[in-house]
């Protein structure tokens, strides 16, 4: 008697009523089997972490599906390291932070992935309900720092697509200790007064893409830290928001520096700056080398070229002191369009390292339909082609 074929189909009708489905080596596992609630009141955080640790556990390459619909989700931690070889979130719903600001904003990070190897994010949105903390924080009362929305530290082979990124209480994505990222066809969106919710933060990580991207914030578009290496920036839009920033550089007196960089083809549209490169006034051992800055559009940018070496908020830790991040081989080139202020280029380097290998090329910036103006201190460089304004080099 063959007892194969009914037992197997008992085995599948359980998997199926639990919505895991395996085909070609690849397992499904459905939020919903788990006990998410897509009606945005029933808190589905237990689901999600059930489903992770289910997806974790395979041998297979696995899928966590988010069917549409709001999730209500509070702090939640996926950790690695994983006998699945890739992890891949589908999400075709909305995941919702709590509506009181002080469950998040007790927490460092909302959704947190720590030791993963091969995760991909595809789809889907976070709604991290962040306007009701930037009112706390504007009435100067007593509140939390707030969380990051979506954050990896530590992981290798990541793929963040199409996913839209609204309302963070801090920072929308921080890439952190990581290895081989791709972050491709994000929409981030916040309030141009939101405080420090800057868009894309990566540091300490090496070979990140970040490529036709929106980003409309309140800080800095994309912040590039120390420890940055091989980044390439291709096709974002920046504004309202502070630009694409590397540093603030020289927290530490010992820390890596950013080498490598490319950022090209973006878009800044009423930006307060738009490629800056800045660095507190007091020692480091950090450096910033390698940078290119490819064929930008600005459009009505305060400042659409800025390195700030004397960069001391409030003149609190680094009054009357000199940075020591070593600026070096920085090309602009190709970069046009409109500055809000005068001065459209401004270097002001530090007394005791001098910004080196400055190249400025096919500049063209003006300041109300007329030229503007640049600004020198402690820099070093040269100038080719055509240079508007008249570069002080």
């Amino acid at each position: 008697m063959n007892l194969s074929r009914p037992f197997g189909g008992i085995i599948v009708i359980l998997f199926f009523m639990l919505g895991i489905t395996s085909t070609s080596a690849t397992t499904k596992y459905n939020v919903l089997s788990f006990g998410a609630k897509p009606n945005g009141k029933t808190d589905s955080t237990k689901a999600f972490l059930m489903a992770w640790e289910a997806a974790c556990a395979s041998p297979d390459s696995t899928i966590i599906y988010v069917p549409k619909g709001r999730y209500l989700l509070a702090a939640m931690a996926f950790q690695g390291a994983c006998k699945s070889p890739r992890i891949t979130f589908s999400i075709d719903g909305t995941l919702v932070a709590p509506l009181d600001y002080r469950v998040l904003g007790k927490s460092t990070d909302w959704i947190r992935f720590e030791g993963v190897n091969g995760v991909s994010i595809s789809g889907g949105a976070l709604d991290a309900k962040g306007p009701s903390l930037w009112a706390c924080k504007a009435s100067h009362t007593n509140c939390p720092a707030g969380a990051t929305t979506l954050s990896f530290t530590n992981s290798k082979n990541i793929r963040i697509h199409r996913l839209m990124s609204l309302n963070s209480q801090m920072f929308h994505i921080v890439i952190n200790g990581c290895e081989n990222v791709h972050v491709q066809g994000v929409k981030i969106i916040a309030a141009g007064n939101s405080p420090n919710t800057d868009g894309i933060h990566v540091q300490l990580s090496k070979n990140v893409n970040i490529i036709k991207c929106s980003i409309k914030t309140g800080d800095d578009c994309i912040s590039i830290g120390p420890g940055t290496k091989n980044l390439w920036i291709e096709q974002v839009t920046c504004g309202p928001g502070h630009g694409i920033s590397i540093g603030s550089l020289a927290k530490d007196l010992k820390e890596e520096g950013v080498q490598n960089v490319t950022v090209k083809k973006t878009i800044f549209l009423g930006t307060q700056n738009g490629l800056r490169i800045k660095s507190w006034a007091r020692p480091s051992t950090g450096f910033v080398q390698g940078i290119r800055f490819m064929d930008s559009l600005m459009v009505n940018v305060q400042n659409p070229i800025i390195i700030d070496q004397n960069y001391c908020p409030h003149n609190l830790n680094c009054p009357n002191q000199v940075s020591g991040v070593k600026v070096t081989d920085i090309v602009y080139q190709g970069i046009r369009g409109t500055s809000s202020t005068p001065v459209a280029i401004k270097f002001d380097c530090s007394a005791k390292n001098l910004c080196t290998g400055i190249r400025l090329q096919n500049v063209n910036l003006t300041y109300l339909k007329k030229a503007a103006e640049s600004s020198c201190t402690n820099v070093h460089g040269k100038a080719f082609d055509i240079v508007r304004p008249e570069n002080c080099l």
